[in-house]
């Protein structure tokens, strides 16, 4: 799995703006971006995830083009196969565990229905343990559930990288140590490279096969 990315976009208002520049090549199976706050990683997760548009430059995965501003190359977010694990977790509040991983499915106006029993559906809720509260709603979860949860919805489709913004952020810290190593095992157990954002030293520490330092709307390591 190869990520070749070279973007700008400027945001904001006027008098009041951000510019991200940003260029890095990476061929890593879990290759990590590391920065502060404000410093562009979730825009750029975005911009590859295909969440918003670059104002120029390109985004390549694998060789393909997903984004060529040059080349009028836009590829909308599903048709690009990567999994998107969001910072909140991003669950729908009035759907079940179970419709919140089949919505990954979804392709209609309606949301799926609670009795769905899909092989992919079934398939995700026994490898993330979440039989249990396949029929719970997101509220009545713990913070490790809803994670799990959320990122089984980015698995189901089994995308060809799975992209994670800041995932260990929204939990509690005795849980974070804990949800690494799970995480950490099911990525070895799937096979599946990963991009993950962070501004945690110890997700770097363990998930940084190569590691990209972003400051200011840059790589600059």
């Amino acid at each position: 799995m190869s990520f070749d990315v070279d973007i700008r976009l400027r945001v904001g208002a006027p008098g009041r703006h951000f510019e991200l520049d940003v260029r890095f090549q990476t061929q890593a199976r879990r290759t990590v971006i590391f920065g502060p706050s404000g410093a562009g990683k979730s825009l750029t997760l975005q911009a590859i995830a295909g969440l918003l548009r670059p104002d120029d430059g390109r985004i390549r995965v694998d060789g393909e083009a997903l984004f060529d501003c040059a080349r009028r190359i836009d590829v909308p977010a599903r048709a690009r196969r990567l999994g998107y694990l969001f910072q909140d977790y991003a669950l729908f509040p009035h759907l079940t565990v179970r419709q919140n991983i089949a919505f990954g499915l979804h392709r209609g106006w309606f949301n799926p229905g609670r009795a769905d029993r899909s092989a992919p559906v079934q398939r995700w809720l026994r490898a993330l343990a979440l039989e249990r509260v396949a029929d719970q709603w997101p509220h009545q979860l713990s913070g490790g559930q809803r994670q799990r949860t959320a990122l089984a919805r980015a698995l189901v489709n089994e995308p060809r990288a799975l992209l994670l913004d800041e995932p260990f952020s929204a939990l509690d810290p005795s849980l974070r140590e804990q949800t690494r190593t799970e995480l950490q095992g099911l990525l070895d157990d799937i096979g599946i490279p990963m991009l993950m954002i962070t501004h945690d030293p110890q997700d770097l520490d363990r998930f940084g096969e190569q590691a990209l330092h972003l400051a200011d709307g840059s790589i600059t390591a």
